[in-house]
């Protein structure tokens, strides 16, 4: 699919906070994401000279095509930050229209845009007119709670403001990540607008993304949950679509190496205090499934030290 001046592969890897840094980008872009996004960004963050968002923003080569993405509500302040230095690296500028967290929708950021359709095609104009030429995007939900906006006139709204693609999540924002994502909506979405759309929700294996892809008609797919501790699911799905060829889960010794190089890579970036804690989640999600992981998991979050967390997975490698 072709996103404003970018062509851009099947598959994406969803943004989440606290997930999506460098070193996971990296693992799932070797595996075949095809478009890579940052963890979600505060424009107010860009406009106050926050270190801790200028560290969200560091990128290397190895995963362009990426773009940012940013949450706020003020037109101008989202503007300022589609010009802001930091990002001229960036292939193009997403727009977050769906995440539900509390703390984000009480600021009338995230999924509360969904209540305005005006406003949020304003942010969607004012970004695209200081992008510098970078494609605009948006991840939305398909409302508030299944009854405030109808999702295909919603986006309308973003198409007319000048997003060259929308991502869509299939679910309210009141179901935050429960139950099932609606495909119709994504089908709505689909039908109502022109530019591409990217289908996000329940996807998990070359199945329901074959399925995905027939019933909402959507250009690409997004992939998010379903990639924690799964780096490969990007790949199955690509064989499975592809060339219809079934890749089993890896073993774990595969998963194992997998680790490790992510250990490897979160030390170099954030240091070892920081990626040991940080790996412990990551732990949970790729020995999720596999024989007695439910205590594995009890002893890596007591870890304090890298060497200390690889020897408590080698151990349990060896009693596999």
């Amino acid at each position: 699919m072709k996103i404003g001046n970018m062509e851009a592969g099947l598959l994406s890897l969803g943004p989440m906070a606290g997930v999506t840094d460098h070193a996971f980008r990296v693992l799932c872009r070797e595996q075949g994401a095809d478009l890579l996004y940052t963890e979600m960004v505060s424009a107010k963050g860009l406009h106050y000279r926050s270190r801790n968002t200028a560290d969200l923003l560091k990128i290397t080569p190895e995963e362009k095509p990426i773009g940012v993405q940013l949450f706020g509500s003020e037109p101008d302040i989202m503007a300022e930050a589609a010009e802001n230095p930091l990002l001229k690296d960036f292939d193009f500028i997403d727009i977050n229209m769906g995440c539900p967290v509390p703390k984000v929708v009480n600021n009338g950021e995230g999924s509360a845009l969904l209540k305005d359709p005006d406003l949020a095609r304003s942010i969607v104009k004012a970004v695209a007119e200081h992008s510098q030429g970078k494609p605009v995007t948006v991840k939305m939900r398909i409302g508030i709670d299944g009854c405030t906006i109808r999702p295909g006139e919603f986006a309308k709204y973003l198409e007319d403001g000048g997003a060259s693609c929308i991502a869509v999540h299939g679910r309210t924002r009141e179901q935050y990540y429960s139950g099932s994502a609606d495909w119709n909506s994504i089908h709505e979405v689909k039908e109502a607008v022109t530019i591409p759309v990217i289908g996000n929700g329940d996807v998990d294996s070359p199945g329901s993304a074959r399925r995905m892809l027939d019933e909402t008609g959507c250009d690409g797919i997004m992939i998010a949950r379903a990639a924690q501790g799964n780096p490969w699911i990007f790949a199955q799905i690509k064989a499975g679509i592809e060339k219809n060829v079934t890749i089993e889960k890896p073993d774990f010794q595969t998963v194992l190496s997998e680790i490790r190089r992510h250990a490897d890579m979160l030390i170099a970036e954030k240091g070892e205090w920081t990626a040991v804690r940080e790996l412990r989640k990551h732990v949970a999600w790729y020995t999720e499934g596999f024989p007695y992981s439910a205590r594995l998991r009890n002893e890596v979050n007591l870890c304090v030290s890298m060497d200390e967390m690889l020897e408590k997975l080698d151990d349990f490698a060896s009693r596999l």
